[in-house]
């Protein structure tokens, strides 16, 4: 049961990276944290075992109405709801384009029907992406920079997107978008290049020539002393996770719903990712790397670069972290695990 005056927020893909730092957050400012997950995930996430038993999990699917009507006759009326769950992999979703619309586009339409229904004076974040951005028009892209998508993944992001604003305009709802460029960390998902990447890293430092785990191609990341990589110019802009999340949940303590861009404003390309991770084990990136075609996307996404100026200004938004100490705190973590 909740406390007098304490606050109750939701959050759709709470063990994942993003969910697992807001839901740390939440329950250092005393909130009460429910979390939707799916019976396909693990109940004791690695992201958040260390504080699952304070939180209320639920089984529910974005795919299915039912499963939020009772989401939201479970929890009552909440506080805030924070919409993260998503297929979130671009490369992904050119195999799966459906499954990445049912669950990315439709399935942030349901969540915000679900509370316009029962919980209609929650305030609603959405997660949005800067892969909106797409074929990009401009550089550094902010929050007027035309959107553009070049993959399935941004496609439905961008309905997701523009439902948010319909839905505010509409019904006088409260739900913000957060354009959030590639933010990383320890807790990122093996499917991400900067965890192949780095995972590879601790690999070549402990001498492993054949990994455990496996890529989308289901070979392991680590064949033969290697890891395969697509375009190594692709580039993007890097941040840390936890800054990124601690800005989801500054946008709704604003007093109305906006949009803003979340970055760092720093452009690196894969290329430099891989001299970055290999240099923190004091080991030459060239000799462990192999530019796989398979791995390429049909379409590149980018130059990817925010501009963050309104999110520092509006929520106070700094990073903390440098690319290299990013870079560096996943390869350690790694090691850690592979040792």
């Amino acid at each position: 049961m909740s406390e007098p005056n304490q606050k109750k927020a939701l959050i759709t893909g709470i063990t994942g990276q993003d969910g697992s730092y807001l839901s740390e957050i939440l329950l250092n400012k005393d909130y009460e944290v429910y979390g939707l997950i799916r019976r396909s995930s693990d109940t004791k996430s690695e992201n958040i075992v260390h504080i699952q038993d304070r939180l209320h999990l639920i089984y529910g699917d974005l795919i299915d109405p039912t499963s939020l009507v009772e989401l939201f006759r479970r929890t009552g009326e909440v506080d805030e709801v924070y919409n993260l769950a998503a297929q979130s992999l671009p490369g992904l979703s050119f195999q799966q384009p459906v499954y990445t619309a049912e669950v990315t586009a439709l399935g942030a339409h349901r969540v915000f029907e679900a509370v316009r229904r029962y919980s209609p004076h929650a305030k609603v974040y959405q997660a949005s992406s800067s892969e909106l951005f797409g074929w990009v028009k401009e550089r550094p892209q902010n929050e007027d920079t035309p959107f553009n998508p070049a993959n399935p993944y941004a496609a439905s992001k961008l309905y997701a997107h523009s439902i948010a604003q319909i839905y505010n305009k509409s019904y006088d709802m409260f739900i913000a978008c957060g354009i959030l460029f590639n933010h990383e960390s320890p807790r990122r998902g093996l499917g991400f290049v900067t965890q192949k990447v780095a995972y590879a890293a601790a690999c070549a430092k402990l001498g492993i020539k054949t990994s455990q785990h496996l890529n989308e191609e289901g070979e392991p990341i680590v064949l033969d002393g290697k890891v395969a990589l697509g375009n190594l110019e692709a580039s993007r802009d890097w941040g840390f996770a936890r800054d990124y999340v601690w800005a989801m949940w500054k946008m709704l303590q604003l007093d109305n719903p906006e949009i803003f861009v979340v970055a760092t404003g720093e452009l690196h390309t894969v290329r430099d990712l891989c001299e970055v991770a290999f240099k923190h084990v004091e080991l030459n990136w060239q000799d462990y790397v192999l530019e796989d075609k398979r791995f390429v996307r049909p379409t590149e996404t980018g130059p990817l670069i925010g501009d963050p100026s309104r999110a520092k200004k509006l929520l106070g938004f700094e990073p903390t972290v440098t690319f290299e100490e990013l870079i560096g705190m996943m390869v350690d973590m790694h090691i850690a695990k592979l040792t």
